[in-house]
């Protein structure tokens, strides 16, 4: 991704498509510590009847099955490599039981967890800690999406359109600074603020 501006971008694309279906245009997306989109969201209440489907939610939510796929797909690969004898099948079997009995992150062949730039592992046991990536959205996350991403340990929330009702991130609230929390996300507001918000006046209208 080349740059946060371009990342709101992509969720204003997503926030186009809430619209259209009808959902207040929200859109939201998860960079990984490398700047690769890893999830992506929309508000989905009306669609889904779900009214905890915000677009912060669902791109979390994404991002963290991307990553337990991820680690799970090369599991498979290595388990395919070492299942052509039956030593290997034995070792295989040997892993798996040591994989469970330790809690570590020990598949077979060694298949060792990736690493973010905090060191924390990104493993299918802890796939939903996101401390290494950013959360984008086009609206200010309210109370709910706010404390999900502290949640999600997220590392850095950037929002467009600043939200005088429900704000959670500065506004009303600003809840990932609140010092009775532990984990203290970075924030930024107001990107791309002026056409984040347009969008969601003229669905108003």
């Amino acid at each position: 991704m080349a740059s946060i501006r371009d990342a709101m971008g992509v969720a204003l694309d997503l926030a186009h498509e809430a619209a259209e279906a009808g959902e207040v245009p929200v859109g939201a997306l998860v960079l990984d510590g490398d700047g690769v989109v890893i999830g992506r969201g929309r508000n989905r209440r009306e669609v889904d009847g779900n009214p905890l489907a915000h677009a912060e939610v669902m791109a979390m939510g994404e991002a963290a099955a991307s990553r337990k796929g991820a680690v799970s797909r090369k599991g498979a690969e290595c388990i395919s490599e070492v299942s052509g004898s039956r030593e290997s099948a034995e070792r295989v079997s040997e892993d798996a039981v040591s994989w469970k009995s330790t809690g570590h992150m020990t598949e077979v062949g060694e298949v060792s967890a990736a690493h973010n730039g905090s060191g924390l592992s990104t493993g299918a046991k802890n796939a939903w800690n996101l401390a290494d990536c950013t959360l984008v959205v086009t609206l200010e996350p309210c109370p709910m999406c706010a404390g999900a991403a502290l949640q999600a340990h997220v590392g850095r929330i950037v929002f467009g359109a600043w939200d005088a009702k429900l704000g959670a991130c500065g506004s009303v609230w600003d809840i990932p600074r609140d010092p009775h929390v532990g984990a203290r996300p970075e924030v930024i507001g107001g990107v791309r603020e002026s056409e984040c918000a347009q969008l969601l006046t003229e669905f108003s209208l």
